[in-house]
């Protein structure tokens, strides 16, 4: 590794004064060098975004979704540009006769689909605020959004009309007409003429936009979308994104793609799966309607997801840690059942490509030949063209990340940034093998800094610096919707605070060590930052996934853990130990294997003694949403697990405590 840098100074670092933490040297992208990019002249909202590739690229592919033919998926079916355009306008015009009006709210409920971008490019014609909906915060949080934004009119899915029901009369005060993306029932129409709302099917709604009206002028500054995030604990909290926020961005990760030579065409096709109603999609899809690019939608069904792909063959591929796993799982698991050649010449093909790449060689000059045998086949299931892989949303693991690197034939850049921060802020770079494990370097659209944090013993001012990430320019949101207070919380002299820890390293990129509410005390006064041990600790490769807690009462951590099946179900025919899944999970000696499993990479990872996990209880159903123990974006639930999980953890400390 050179001595490359991707980052360059432009402010100096700050002392602590009078109470307030020190501050590291203000940082940006090398590519930012002489200034942010602008945006292209002329383009200054999201509609704009629209506009200007309808004009440009008139029939280029915009919006497609397979045919079903007799109950079987056929191709795409393709909507050009000016096709959706046509359709868009009258979507506008008729949300205008139900009297919404510039700065009226919309609701959008529902898996990604042409309608829900229809939807959404209606109101940025008319300044109408889009407020996402989404089904996995719970049926709680759609009434409690639908209030609080004063949501008027709803655009739904066919199957969600009901959920949306169900939140009246309680909503009836704000709510007056609701829009199925597909067909209504005669009895949901009954239902929803009670309450005094008018309902349409998709078509009669197109219907309602014949008369004409003029489109209102908008500003950079006018919000363009209201995104409610889950937050782990509290109500929902409704961030309020700007024009201006969305096309600084687009500017930004078009300068950043420039620079590396991956620039994205109009010849590009992108998957949709990744919630529309969560950031990261959201500016991924504006960012290919600007490049007058193709974007296909999934059949909804995770299980249905690859054979989407195969007949899509995108080029650009988004993911969250968790598809991912997924993918690396199934490839690991074909190639420990390949039988011992074909695992032998895998396991030549993957040591002579990895290092290839370490010594700096770009990942298609690496090792072609191994391409050609071994890896074509990975490249093949997700359709043959993909050239970038995009991971975001949570941590993606590390030994995930450089298998893929090495086998998916395209490069992977794992991202980071947050609704408050318009989506993408810190991005890894591509053929940047020292780049494994970070979320890379700044986009060229922001400054970044840390800011000490004393009682966690993180100091930005030290050699390795390391502190709350904060981050400052005009990516950054307007606000918590009717929550001034919680931005004054993490908004301070023009820096959003993310809450997140992070680490620069020498070549500019960060790492994100810590979460800095996550940090409890235990009985002898040791602080354990346990967010970094749930990192380490997943790294074993018999587990799936671990919550591990303490408290400032007991002296030890314990964790609660999903096994790995089939890495336990191999260990327990290797040990003669019989007995289905959730059998195993119970049994004692299959607590010892994971206990032994999670001690060896922490004496690797050199862990202090009170941060080894003493007592585990292993959970054959993983955490999900369903039970609450998670957010809509995979992160833990911390006082919900602690809820859900206390008798157990009672009884662990009970018989550990001896």
């Amino acid at each position: 590794m050179g001595d490359k840098k991707f980052i360059i100074e432009v402010e100096k670092a700050k002392e602590s004064v009078n109470g307030k933490p020190s501050m590291g040297p203000v940082y940006r992208s090398l590519f930012a060098k002489d200034g942010f990019p602008e945006p292209v002249e002329g383009l200054e909202s999201c509609w704009d975004v629209f506009r200007i590739s309808v004009e440009k690229y008139p029939g280029n592919r915009m919006l497609g979704r397979r045919e079903i033919v007799d109950g079987k998926p056929g191709k795409y079916l393709w909507l050009t540009y000016k096709e959706v355009y046509d359709i868009v306008m009258k979507v506008g015009f008729a949300i205008r006769s139900c009297g919404v009006e510039k700065g009226g709210r919309c609701g959008i409920y529902g898996i990604n689909c042409p309608e829900w971008i229809m939807s959404m490019e209606a109101c940025n014609a008319h300044g109408i605020y889009c407020v996402p909906l989404y089904d996995t915060l719970g049926a709680g949080a759609v009434e409690f959004i639908l209030c609080h934004a004063e949501i008027s009119i709803v655009f739904v899915e066919e199957t969600k009309i009901s959920e949306v029901l169900k939140t009246f009369p309680n909503t009836s005060e704000y709510v007056k007409t609701i829009v199925s993306f597909g067909k209504v029932k005669p009895e949901e129409k009954e239902a929803a003429e009670k309450f005094g709302l008018a309902m349409y099917s998709w078509q009669e709604f197109l219907c309602l936009g014949e008369k004409e009206c003029e489109l209102p002028v908008t500003k950079k500054t006018d919000i363009s979308t209201i995104m409610y995030t889950s937050g782990t604990t509290g109500d929902p909290k409704g961030v309020m994104i700007s024009n201006d926020s969305i096309v600084t961005l687009i500017a930004g990760v078009k300068r950043l793609l420039g620079s590396v030579n991956e620039q994205l065409t109009d010849k590009d096709v992108y998957m949709s799966y990744l919630p529309l109603a969560h950031i990261f999609d959201r500016v991924i899809e504006e960012l290919f309607i600007h490049h007058g690019a193709a974007i296909g939608f999934w059949r909804g069904n995770v299980k249905l997801l690859i054979e989407d792909i195969g007949e899509l063959k995108p080029t650009i591929f988004c993911a969250v840690p968790r598809v991912l796993d997924r993918i690396y799982s199934g490839l690991t698991e074909k190639v420990a059942s390949g039988g011992f050649f074909k695992h032998k010449l895998f396991d030549i093909a993957y040591s002579l490509k990895l290092n290839s790449m370490k010594k700096g060689n770009k990942h298609e000059v690496a090792a072609p030949i191994c391409d050609k045998i071994v890896f074509n086949k990975v490249k093949q299931r997700l359709g043959g063209n993909v050239r970038l892989i995009l991971s975001g949303a949570a941590p993606l693991a590390t030994h995930v990340e450089s298998f893929l690197r090495v086998v998916a034939c395209a490069h992977v850049l794992q991202g980071y940034g947050l609704t408050e921060t318009c989506a993408g802020t810190f991005v890894s770079m591509p053929n940047e093998l020292s780049m494994l494990g970070t979320v890379g370097p700044p986009v060229p659209n922001v400054d970044v800094c840390l800011e000490s944090v004393p009682e966690m013993g993180y100091d930005a001012l030290s050699s390795t610096p390391r502190g709350e990430i904060c981050v400052r320019g005009k990516t950054l949101f307007q606000g918590y919707f009717k929550r001034e207070d919680l931005t004054k919380e993490v908004m301070i002299d023009g820096w959003f605070h993310t809450g997140d820890i992070g680490e620069w390293q020498p070549n500019g990129s960060m790492k994100i060590i810590d979460r800095k509410k996550n940090i409890f005390k235990l009985s002898q006064g040791e602080y354990v930052a346990v967010e970094n041990l749930e990192n380490i600790y997943g790294l074993v490769s018999a587990i799936d996934s671990v919550w591990i807690y303490g408290n400032s009462f007991e002296s030890f951590l314990i964790a609660v853990v999903n096994p790995n099946k089939q890495a336990l179900e191999r260990w327990a025919e290797d040990n003669g130990i019989v007995g289905d899944f959730d059998t195993l999970c119970g049994n004692s000696k299959a607590k010892e294997f994971i206990i032994g499993e999670l001690g060896k990479i922490g004496k690797e990872k050199k862990l202090k003694g009170f941060e080894f996990v003493r007592a585990v209880h292993l959970d054959p159903v993983p955490f999900d949403m369903e039970r609450d123990l998670l957010t809509p974006t995979y992160k833990k639930k911390r006082p919900q697990l602690l809820k859900y999980y206390q008798s157990i953890i009672d009884g662990m400390y009970k018989i550990g405590g001896k």
